[in-house]
């Protein structure tokens, strides 16, 4: 009786602190276009049919529960965007899952890694001023300490502050952007002129200048990543668009083995952004072939080409040596975005999917590719064997059409004498019997 008493109260406590997960998140409908506007609201877009969908639910539960435990203003919900489309077009969504802060009239699209930690401080960033004040010394270490890299903007109202405050309204989605008067900057720091605005990173601070390094934006979207990173493949995804937007310099990056892990290699170019990949199963998918590992492979995102070395580098000469090759243009070049490319990347993906399918479940991949391999099959030995039929009847035309008429006549005669030859000939002689009696009549 107590084991049943147990099993009652823990099914209470579970389905009680189950709706109560359920209730940090919000089912939307066709009515959240017009309540949402008062809101700050974090949504999810997903379809019942996507496997990544489901596969984020559980995690979009874990963000609802820490923004509401936390004391975010943000409000976590998700739409199925197939029983409503429109709404979900309306928000320009193409893919599943979609996850967008909306914040008043802007929407703001998030393309990084679908963990809880990222999802929520991406969260509290976006929903936050798009430019903080960082008022005292104190403030300013604490966040030194806290940010890898950080935009600071120095000085009083002008021109630049209005191109900061619009670029930080724009990129938002990938970084913080503050301000601060120039107490509270580092006394060892001194500013050529004022106002001015800051990146702090890898340990030293740069000044943005726009004669040198073209437009705000641009330099920001360059200079917010560290000098030498960790990449995944959602880093690899925000350098490529970075190599797209900065169009005053050749955007390469290097994938450098643990062997250069530690080296410093920020003197060689400012052109050039350094990372490490563990192992190189993304980086084979990449270039659609094979790197060894340990290896260097310099990839340009703007035109899809990447270099590899003639030979193992293992030295600093080596591996200077290769960038150099690469920036005169003596380095050998592969892949790239033209048409030839294009078509291998399709087969690629293709056989690719399908290695996938059959090393996962054979049998599956056995059902899907073989029914349409053997229902083709049928198809075309029926077409053959039609086509043999009709051809057939071809020759035979083609003999008659080659006689002269004569000949025609006698063919026509000895195929009319075939046919009377048979079981009924006994019948056809009596029937010619009997058509020439009637001749014989009017002789006599």
């Amino acid at each position: 009786m107590a084991e049943v008493k147990a099993s009652l109260i823990s099914g209470v406590v579970l389905a009680f602190l189950s709706s109560a997960v359920l209730a940090f998140v919000e089912d939307l409908d066709d009515t959240f276009k017009d309540t949402r506007v008062n809101d700050i609201w974090l949504v999810d877009f997903y379809t019942p049919w996507c496997g990544y969908c489901k596969k984020l639910e559980p995690v979009w539960y874990e963000v609802g529960v820490e923004l509401r435990s936390s004391g975010s203003p943000v409000r976590v919900g998700k739409m199925d965007a197939t029983a409503y489309s429109g709404m979900a077009s309306e928000f320009g969504v193409r893919g599943y899952p979609t996850i967008k802060l909306l914040k008043g009239d802007l929407a703001y699209n998030y393309k990084g890694p679908r963990t809880k930690d990222d999802i929520v401080e991406f969260a509290n960033r976006v929903a936050g001023p798009a430019v903080r004040a960082l008022p005292s010394k104190q403030m300013f270490e604490h966040m030194m300490k806290r940010h890898d890299v950080l935009f600071v903007y120095v000085g009083g109202e002008s021109t630049l502050k209005e191109k900061y405050n619009d670029v930080a309204s724009e990129l938002i989605v990938y970084t913080y952007f503050f301000s601060a008067s120039e107490e509270v900057l580092p006394e060892s720091m001194s500013l050529p002129e004022l106002p001015a605005v800051i990146v702090f990173k890898d340990g030293a601070y740069f000044t943005y200048d726009e004669y040198e390094d073209g437009s705000l934006s641009s330099w920001v979207n360059k200079e917010r990543f560290q000098g030498y990173l960790q990449i995944d493949g959602f880093t690899l995804y925000e350098l490529g668009e970075t190599g797209g937007v900065c169009i005053h310099f050749a955007s390469f990056l290097i994938f450098l083995d643990a062997l250069f892990h530690a080296t410093d290699l920020s003197f060689i170019s400012s052109d050039f952004q350094f990372g490490h990949m563990d192992g190189n199963d993304y980086i084979n998918s990449l270039i659609m072939g094979e790197v060894t590992v340990p290896s260097v492979i310099i990839l340009n995102t703007s035109n899809e080409q990447y270099f590899l070395p003639g030979e193992p580098i293992e030295t600093m000469e080596q591996l200077v040596q290769f960038i150099s090759s690469v920036l005169n243009g003596s380095a050998q070049a592969y892949g790239g975005d033209g048409i030839i490319q294009r078509i291998k990347r399709v087969a690629f993906d293709a056989r690719s999917t399908i290695m996938s399918v059959f090393r996962s479940s054979p049998l599956l991949g056995c059902f899907l590719f073989g029914l349409p391999l053997g229902v083709i099959s049928l198809m075309c030995y029926g077409i053959c064997t039609a086509e043999s039929d009709d051809g057939s009847d071809d020759i035979d035309a083609l003999k008659r059409e080659g006689l002269t008429d004569e000949e025609e006549e006698e063919e026509e005669e000895r195929q009319r004498a075939a046919e009377l030859e048979g079981p009924d000939d006994g019948e056809n002689e009596e029937e010619d019997v009997g058509e020439k009696d009637p001749e014989v009549k009017k002789t006599d």
